[in-house]
């Protein structure tokens, strides 16, 4: 995978870096996010200090995570192309999620089951496989 694919809508992706991707990116919120919001929030709560203070690191916060979900988006949208569906399932996806069986409908269809083999309407196989003729 470049660089440059992790910006793309194109394509399929394999389930192995949709994992890498989401974790990376989950990663770097969580640092980004526990070293600007975290602090801030025990200085505000511990000595009163205005709300300006969380502004400025909310607003750092923010940034990173809208700047990551470019990628996050073209991660799953490429998960969806593995799987043989447009990138528009992720509306529905997120739509479901509002209750907790819906919230694992993106979970088991982009994590953990297996893309369509062979070619399909998205590209060739990421994993360099062909389909296997049926009996």
């Amino acid at each position: 995978m470049t660089f440059a694919q992790l910006f793309s809508f194109e394509g399929r992706q394999r389930r192995l870096y949709f994992w890498l991707v989401t974790l990376v990116i989950a990663v770097i919120n969580g640092v980004v996010w526990g070293l600007t919001i975290g602090p801030a929030y025990m200085v505000a709560a511990t000595t009163g200090a205005p709300a300006g203070i969380l502004a400025g690191s909310a607003l750092l916060g923010w940034l990173v995570y809208l700047l990551l979900l470019w990628p996050s988006l073209a991660n799953s949208v490429k998960r969806c192309h593995d799987r043989d569906k447009s990138g528009w399932w992720l509306l529905l996806m997120w739509l479901a999620s509002i209750t907790l069986i819906g919230a694992l409908w993106p979970l088991i269809e982009l994590g953990f089951i297996d893309g369509t083999p062979g070619p399909n309407r998205f590209g060739p196989s990421p994993k360099g496989m062909t389909a296997t003729a049926a009996p």
